[in-house]
């Protein structure tokens, strides 16, 4: 029996991604439709694109469309199941599926926009890797340092002439991700171990998302979201620039292409929905980052109870929550 209660839906986003997220989905007529719609839009098989090695699901102008896609799917899932979000977000990438779900784009919409975002950003992740001849600028989990003090010491770096270095994502309590040239992100390996990181680790992407190295990424972005439909939230949404609620579809537009170049505020934003009176968390699409992230900063409910998450981006997952007591 399920015990419908307040649910947030968190979305993945890049390095979520694997081959044959989704697929298992396709059991539901609305995924099926889904996978059509997405076909149309991005000229190409979807279920092919899922199913696709991991070599090529790196790529941002696969992996944005692929695991958007696999959000959205599971999205489709739950509501056939019966659940429906009382709050929504998404991790970087993710943040789009979320804005579906409030109902601030809709579906074609969103597949047009991240097919043009994904391309943008591969484009310039492309232009950036040949002026560094070859050496791959990109992405780094900061593990073991508080993120504000990582920040600190970005700052004090930047100062001291290290450049090209950038907070990029504030993970959990325990971890932040920082974008960078190959050489920035070289250096800065070994001076956050000297400021007591446990851990440096690159992240498989394919550029320096979430920093001003994108500017390029989001002039061009910029043209195609002008011409897409911003609506009011009608389930509330969190903003990644922010780390709050969205008040407006105009916002929502805004810091759509603020988000190519800003730091992801993801412990912000968790502090904002658990806030926001939601009891229980799904994790919805593919991976289990985001419950780590989660259970990493320990949140609890208005009433002081810990709100769990769970995940739910597979079949057995969902069909996992059908049968849980989610107020337990």
């Amino acid at each position: 029996m399920v015990v419908l209660e307040k649910i947030a839906y968190l979305f993945p986003g890049q390095g979520a991604q694997y081959s044959g997220m989704a697929v298992d989905l396709l059991s539901s007529d609305n995924v099926k439709l889904l996978f059509d719609t997405a076909s149309e839009i991005f000229k190409l098989d979807i279920k092919e694109i899922l199913s696709s090695d991991t070599d090529n699901l790196k790529r941002t102008d696969v992996s944005q469309p692929a695991i958007t896609v696999a959000n959205l799917a599971a999205a489709a899932f739950l509501k056939e199941q019966g659940f429906t979000p009382a709050a929504c977000a998404g991790f970087s990438l993710g943040e789009y599926a979320a804005l579906v779900c409030a109902g601030v784009i809709d579906t074609s919409d969103c597949l047009r926009l991240i097919k043009a975002r994904g391309e943008a950003m591969q484009k310039a992740a492309d232009r950036l890797r040949g002026e560094g001849s070859g050496n791959t600028p990109g992405m780094a989990a900061v593990v073991g340092l508080a993120p504000d003090n990582a920040e600190k010491l970005i700052a004090q770096w930047r100062a001291e002439g290290l450049n090209d270095l950038y907070a990029a994502n504030i993970n959990s309590p325990k971890q932040l991700v920082v974008s960078g040239t190959a050489a920035a992100l070289a250096e800065a390996e070994t001076r956050f171990k000297e400021a007591g990181a446990k851990r440096v680790i690159r992240l498989q992407v394919a550029g320096p998302f979430h920093s001003p190295l994108m500017s390029e990424a989001a002039c061009e972005f910029a043209q195609t979201l002008n011409a897409v439909t911003f609506c009011d939230p009608v389930v509330p949404v969190y903003s990644n620039v922010t780390g709050k609620k969205v008040s407006s579809g105009a916002e929502a537009k805004d810091l759509a292409v603020k988000h190519i170049t800003s730091s992801v505020r993801w412990v912000d934003e968790e502090k904002e929905i658990a806030c926001g009176g939601i009891n229980v968390c799904f994790e919805v699409g593919p991976g289990k980052v985001l419950q780590g992230l989660w259970k990493d900063a320990s949140f609890a409910s208005t009433d002081g109870s810990e709100i769990q998450i769970f995940a739910a981006g597979t079949t057995q997952d969902i069909n996992n929550l059908l049968v849980h007591d989610l107020s337990n």
